[in-house]
């Protein structure tokens, strides 16, 4: 009965507590904020292992640092006039690449040539397989109007409510826009720790919805094909499956396809069904992101990783809530199990880690070869909790048990006093005690009068409740470290730490009088009278041994009977 209401207590323990952390929106954002970092740990650990390639036809355009350098030292501002972009873009084309995108935005500067921006918007006329970015965002209406979009929009994916929208937004070149419709968007999601694990499909703007660029330039390279494995959470997000750290895609410095643009050097790289992305990766241009594989990470590079994912299919899916809850369930299950059924607690600790080891690898190759993210710190603090509170209930049951299995052993199970092994035991250690530090001990041995003639008059029954009922005014009239207990048959003891001879005696009156002053219940619902003799000895006056003691106050116990009964000696 014990153990089912420790197994119930357990149960109502663990929904309550559940109950309280999913409550606790602090405690669940901390539990996010830990499994995001088992993420990025998973993320880095695959990149390092070198499992997952990037695709080769993915080259960037980068505008490094010694790029930077070059730009202002032989045009002498930036950003770069827009008819370069133009040469550059002619360049590439020439050489028949599949596409060519440009993480940059061409707006309106103060140094701008509309000859410049003439030749760059008739890039984007005169090929179909360009992109460019622009940006949405929130700034205030007095500040810039928010303008009409006539970029087509797309249709949102079912179940993406959330998705996030912005008020406002910058206009690129106006030229540029009517030129084509091959222009995304280039925000993305960053989490609460400023990682950027995700990106957007697309964003909503005055109740339209814009693709993200590189969503964009997927869609459009995968033709009739289609984009696999495509599962936006509800603000039309998609997680990011990272395939090295900042450098892993080819970069081309910019100085070098600028020299070969303008015949003044040769480039030996062929852009052939290559896709082109121009962008910043000079961390003074300020694109520089943190993502799981690296804490410095060109925005570009974002972009050719998204594009990467979205062709190759290879986006990491989050496994449902719903599974993640089961495996938790499944993992303090067999954690209850390990300790339950297995007896020595190294080992079911062992074992329980063993599993807790196993379930991440498993998480790990799920990541692997599924590309799914299973969580890890939610089933393991469910799983360590049932742990410990198993654990607990484990030893609150084997101490109770240990407890009742010692009771038995030590106590007599009729008068439920101390038995005579015990008595013998605590006298032979309070002894060894007073022989040490010289304190006094008295011993009182106590015998019912005319036991035999009560049984034989009211039978064994009644004799047997006289003795309980007896044992259980001896132990209410004694102090809570004298040590009551059954000697044998209808004799009992008491041990008297701290006690002189005197004291003693005036103890053993006082239960004398207690005894003989009540009526006891017999088994036939009668009551009757009983008195008691007692024999007192001491440490030291009667003897400095056990038995001595022990001889001393059954010849005085004797004695008492000898003289009347109902008495002390």
């Amino acid at each position: 009965m014990f153990k089912k209401f420790l197994y119930f207590l357990w149960i109502f323990v663990f929904l309550i507590l559940m109950f309280l952390g999913l409550k606790n929106g602090s405690f669940i954002t901390f539990i996010n904020s830990m499994e995001a970092r088992t993420f990025d740990i998973r993320q880095r650990v695959l990149v390092n292992s070198q499992v997952r390639k990037h695709n080769p036809d993915i080259v960037i355009v980068a505008i490094d640092d010694g790029s930077y350098e070059y730009i202002l030292d032989t045009y002498g501002e930036w950003p770069l006039r827009r008819d370069l972009y133009a040469k550059m873009v002619d360049y590439i084309e020439a050489q028949n690449p599949k596409s060519i995108a440009f993480d940059l935005m061409f707006v309106k500067s103060m140094k701008s040539e509309d000859a410049a921006d003439s030749a760059l918007v008739n890039i984007f006329k005169k090929y179909d397989n360009v992109y460019t970015a622009m940006n949405l965002d929130d700034q205030p209406q007095d500040l810039r109007t928010p303008p009409k979009l006539s970029l087509p929009d797309i249709e949102p994916y079912p179940d993406t409510d959330n998705t996030v929208e912005y008020s406002n937004c910058r206009i690129i070149l106006r030229g540029i826009l009517d030129a084509t419709s091959n222009i995304g968007m280039i925000n993305v999601s960053r989490s609460n720790d400023g990682v950027l694990r995700r990106m957007p499909l697309y964003l909503k703007y005055q109740d339209k919805f814009y693709p993200q660029l590189g969503y964009l330039l997927a869609n459009k390279l995968s033709g009739n094909s289609g984009l696999k494995n495509i599962r936006p959470d509800d603000e039309a997000s998609v997680i990011l499956n990272w395939y090295g750290p900042a450098g892993t895609f080819e970069n081309i410095p910019i100085y070098k396809l600028l020299k070969a643009a303008e015949g003044k050097e040769t480039l030996d790289y062929d852009f052939s069904n290559k896709i082109v992305y121009f962008g910043a990766t000079a961390a003074s241009l300020f694109d520089i992101k943190t993502v799981p594989v690296d804490k410095v990470y060109p925005g570009v590079e974002v972009q050719a990783t998204y594009v990467n994912n979205l062709l190759d299919g290879s986006l990491i899916q989050r496994v449902p809530l719903s599974i993640n809850i089961l495996l938790a369930f499944l993992l303090a299950a067999i954690t209850v199990f390990c300790v339950l059924r297995i007896s020595s607690m190294p080992v079911a600790f062992g074992g329980a880690v063993t599993i807790y080891a196993v379930y991440v690898l498993f998480t790990y190759y799920a990541m692997q070869f599924k590309n799914l993210w299973f969580e890890i710190v939610s089933p393991l603090t469910f799983a360590l909790f049932a742990f410990i509170i198993t654990v607990i209930i484990k030893y609150l049951i084997k101490s109770r048990d240990f407890d009742q299995q010692y009771k038995l052993a030590t106590t007599d199970g009729l008068t439920e006093l101390y038995n005579h092994r015990y008595f013998q035991e605590q006298l032979q250690q309070l002894v060894l005690h007073a022989k040490r530090y010289e304190v006094p001990l008295s011993l009182i041995i106590i015998d019912i009068d005319f036991f035999k003639k009560f049984n034989d008059t009211y039978g064994h029954q009644s004799g047997d409740a006289v003795l309980r009922q007896v044992a259980m005014e001896l132990k209410k009239n004694v102090r809570s470290s004298d040590i009551v207990c059954r000697y044998g048959g209808e004799e009992m003891s008491i041990i008297l730490p701290n006690t002189k001879y005197e004291e003693a005696v005036g103890i053993a009156n006082k239960l004398c009088t207690i005894i003989a002053s009540k009526k006891y219940k017999l088994s036939s619902n009668r009551e009757s009278n009983v008195t008691i003799s007692l024999g007192v000895a001491s440490f030291g006056e009667d003897g400095t041994e056990p038995a001595k003691i022990i001889e001393a106050a059954d010849k005085r116990l004797y004695n008492a009977k000898e003289n009347g009964r109902n008495r002390v000696n």
